[in-house]
């Protein structure tokens, strides 16, 4: 087929076709464009019975998302086909070339697609059509070349259905990548809690033991006050430690571990680490050892070891809990579980909950860099699926990088629209297939690695389902795919199922 003016971008929504004068129609004329020159004289003879050729003043010919009623083939004249990108109408055919066609062309596959107009059709100059309806068209086609019907429909929904299977690849490719990440994200904190566990236990049971001597010993009530007074306070400033840097901390290592010695309590250099960890010095052991009697010091020392080895085991256990309720809280941001499949939101909670859950795939060599402007409203959204654009895109720029490299993920505002842009400083795209890359099963991967969906499903989702945009630009060392996303819903609401990717 030629050319064809049927795909792209829009005119604003309610357009309306414009009738024009109708002139004769020649069968005679008909022959001469490429549609129809190998039909016989009867076929030529039926197409004018049955359609008509009309002239068109400049303006606006029918509007993307209409009904579509037409099948428009130029005559003469010149015409131009558009898109809605955002809230942008984008030019993608302007054409004078005879026999060029736009409309109804998909009449044939009946109710099995949307009968809608996928695009916008304007003429630029006076401009004569041969116009078939939709429903002739659609009949003379499947009686006149029932074969060519087939041929196109196996085409038309084998490529579609080709593409939810390798979409859904896709999909569970990601899920599983995910999936392991979370789980060696997830192992991490959890075994941290499992040995505090354990070590909690010993210490515990070593404050018990200890606490038999203490109160078996001849202990006066005031001293065994002042020793619970110390314990308070000990715990009080493991909750204020200041983390110390190696040397530091083993300076006050060395200098506690000296004190005891001095102070005749034996094995100093196993007691300290812990006090130093705890934010506890030689000044406030001498506060110790000035509150109470020298009998008991080397018991209230020791006494305070279990204090602040339990409480700094319980912040450990507390901090990997916390690190696993916040991975699971992530993954529940990222899947949506039990939301509404669009909702208002927040795009900065969408963003961080995929860098958590893609940490562990991101690596240490690259350096995550969050530009947020936390001033930008929530949108109405499919969250899910923007979770889903997110992934391919940090996914792709990572892959990139190589593992090394900075990646930056900065959201503004521009021109009333919510910006996402994901900045890596890998080799750049080059120019010659800049222009490909969001092509159904396009790829620069080697064969098995790639299913060259990950950027159409992002565009689709993006452009289809939120009437945003997404570009690329990029240059070595600097490559930037920007997300525009409209602050407000349109006025349909939210798009049909028939859009859905």
């Amino acid at each position: 087929m030629t050319e064809n003016p049927q795909a792209g971008p829009q005119n604003p929504q309610g357009a309306q076709s414009t009738a024009g004068a109708l002139d004769p129609c020649d069968p005679d004329e008909l022959r001469t464009l490429f549609l129809f020159e190998k039909l016989t004289a009867e076929q030529l003879a039926k197409l004018c019975r049955i359609g008509r050729v009309e002239s068109i003043e400049p303006g606006p010919v029918f509007a993307e998302g209409d009904p579509a009623t037409c099948l428009y083939v130029l005559l003469d004249g010149a015409l131009v086909t558009s898109r809605r990108v955002g809230d942008d109408d984008v030019e993608v055919t302007r054409t004078s070339q005879r026999g060029v066609y736009s409309g109804a062309f998909q009449a044939y596959l009946g109710d099995r697609v949307p009968q809608r107009y996928t695009n916008s059709m304007r003429v630029t100059a006076p401009s004569r059509f041969f116009v078939l309806a939709a429903d002739d068209f659609a009949h003379i086609v499947t009686e006149w070349f029932p074969m060519a019907v087939h041929l196109l429909e196996g085409l038309f929904f084998g490529n579609k259905s080709f593409q939810q299977v390798v979409g859904q690849r896709e999909r569970l490719l990601a899920l599983g990548s995910l999936s392991a990440g979370l789980t060696h994200e997830l192992n991490n904190p959890a075994a941290a809690a499992l040995r505090a566990t354990s070590a909690l236990r010993e210490r515990v049971a070593g404050m018990r033991h200890k606490l038999k001597i203490l109160a078996g010993g001849p202990y006066r009530q005031a001293d065994l006050d002042t020793l619970v007074s110390v314990q308070e306070r000990a715990a009080e400033r493991v909750a204020k430690a200041e983390q110390l840097s190696p040397m530091d901390a083993s300076d006050r290592e060395d200098a506690i571990a000296d004190w005891m010695d001095a102070h005749g309590i034996a094995g100093g250099w196993d007691l300290a680490p812990a006090f130093v960890q705890a934010g506890l010095d030689e000044e406030w052991l001498d506060q110790v050892a000035a509150a109470v009697d020298g009998k008991v010091l080397e018991s209230a020392v020791r006494w305070l070891n279990y204090t602040v080895e339990t409480e700094l085991l319980m912040n450990e256990i507390e901090d990997s809990t916390t690190r696993i309720s916040g991975l699971v809280g992530a993954a529940r941001q990222y899947s949506q579980l039990d939301r509404a499949p669009y909702q208002v939101v927040d795009v900065h909670e969408l963003l961080d909950s995929t860098l958590q859950m893609l940490a562990g795939k991101i690596g240490a060599g690259v350096r995550v860099v969050r530009e947020f402007d936390h001033t930008l409203p929530r949108i109405p959204a499919y969250p899910g699926e923007l979770n889903q654009v997110w992934t391919n895109l940090v996914d792709n720029a990572v892959a990139a990088m190589d593992g090394e490299g900075t990646l930056t993920v900065r959201t503004s505002a521009e021109h009333g629209r919510l910006v996402v842009e994901f900045r890596d400083t890998g080799p750049g795209v080059p120019a010659e297939i800049r222009q490909r890359i969001f092509e159904p099963f396009f790829t620069t991967k080697p064969v098995g690695q790639g299913t060259g969906l990950g950027l159409d499903i992002s565009w689709r989702i993006v452009v289809n389902k939120h009437h945003g945009d997404l570009t690329v630009e990029s240059e070595p060392g600097d490559t930037r795919f920007r997300v525009c996303l409209p602050l407000t819903a349109p006025e349909t609401g939210q798009d049909s199922e028939e859009e859905t990717v």
